[in-house]
Formats: C-alpha cells, structure tokens, sequence
C-alpha cells in the first residue's frame, strides 16, 4: 500500500493500491492520483496530502493574476498550468506540485511526459516555481529548495507572508518575507524582500510590484 498524510494538526491516512508494493513510484501515483478534489505530491513514494488555507490560496491567486498579465503584457511564451507536477531529481518516486509555476511554452516538445500525464522533467521547462509558505515552512526552505535547485529552475520564490520560516532564513525578528533564489552555475543565490521592496526578479525584470502587495493578500 502507498499512504497519504495529511498535513494538519490531525492528520489523516488513507490508502490506494499500489501492485503490492510498499511504495509508491510516479508512474503509479499517475495512474491512481486520487481524484476526490485536494492537492496530492508523491514523496519518496508516500501520497502527502497538501491542504490550503483560503489566504493561502488567494496570496497565490494573486500572483497567478499578476504574473499573468506581464507574460500576456510581455507576449512571452510562457503559461501558467492549474496544476501540473514536477518530477523530482534523479528520482522515480518523487513528484511535485508547486503553488504557482510558470512554464515556457516552447520547450514543452523536450517534456516526454508532458502531454499525457502533465508532468514536467527538466527545470529549464519551468522558468520560475513560487512556493507559498503555510504549515509546514521546512519542506518549502529545505526540501523543496534542494529539489528545485538540482532540477536546475531558474528562479525560486519563497513567499513567506506570515513569517514563519526558520530566522536562519528570514532573520529575527521575523517578518513577513518573499525569498528569490536565482541559479548561477548550479546554485541558487538568495535575495530578500520585506515591505515596501521593489520586486526584482530576472525572469519579469519588468514586474511592478512591491513585498507588501503580495503580504497584503494574507491578511
């Protein structure tokens, strides 16, 4: 049996069948995504359940709106899926699913797995992936950190709009925090915003928007 977690302060398992194995891997979890609403990424082989708070899910509506608008703006050719799930490095049984990703359009004929199972391999796919910090701020600044940075995205937001990260990673006191790592010869350097910051990103060098904008959305 593969088992799903859920990520409360309660959690809940549950169990799909899975050809008698322990584990899952990703082409099983496709075959049996559980398809009774939530969001669901395959962790070395285990089914976690990630459920959303609605501020969490109108901070990332909000950039999906706005991020956008400057591709239509911009005339790139780049989209962003409902969902879609990245396929973790060097791995089988990992799988994905960040809470706003952008994907270049035109490299999409180098995805094999793309068309049938929405499911993206290669990081230069995935121009930029925005993870919404919520419950479990460690699998956004540790885990899914070193993930993406070996997948080889080239830009990482972390948007920490209640300031819950580790202070190693937001400093102290805490405050609410957007994190952009950007890929430079295979490793992400960190830059930070907080307030009222110009947003400085290499991928929409030309996006107006301040911390604040995106923080205000969880309030």
């Amino acid at each position: 049996m593969g088992y799903i977690t859920q990520l409360s302060p309660e959690p809940t398992v549950k169990t799909f069948q899975s050809g008698g194995s322990q584990f899952l891997n990703l082409e099983e979890f496709l075959d049996q995504y559980p398809d009774e609403g939530g969001r669901f990424e395959l962790r070395d082989g285990v089914i976690v359940e990630r459920p959303a708070t609605g501020t969490h899910e109108r901070v990332a509506g909000f950039l999906v709106l706005e991020l956008g608008l400057e591709i239509r703006r911009l005339g790139l050719p780049f989209f962003i899926p409902r969902q879609a799930i990245v396929k973790g490095f060097g791995s089988d049984r990992s799988g994905y699913i960040p809470d706003v990703m952008v994907v270049d359009g035109d490299r999409l004929h180098h995805e094999p797995l793309w068309k049938l199972r929405s499911t993206l391999t290669q990081g230069a796919s995935i121009p930029l992936a925005i993870e919404v910090v919520s419950q479990n701020w460690q699998d956004d600044y540790l885990m899914k950190l070193g993930q993406y940075e070996r997948l080889g995205i080239p830009e990482y937001w972390i948007v920490d709009y209640l300031g819950l990260g580790g202070r190693r990673y937001i400093g102290n006191p805490k405050q609410p925090t957007l994190s952009i790592y950007d890929l430079s010869e295979g490793e992400y350097s960190l830059r930070t915003f907080t307030g009222d910051s110009p947003i400085e990103s290499l991928v929409f060098p030309e996006l107006q928007l301040v911390a604040q904008d995106i923080f205000n959305q969880g309030l």
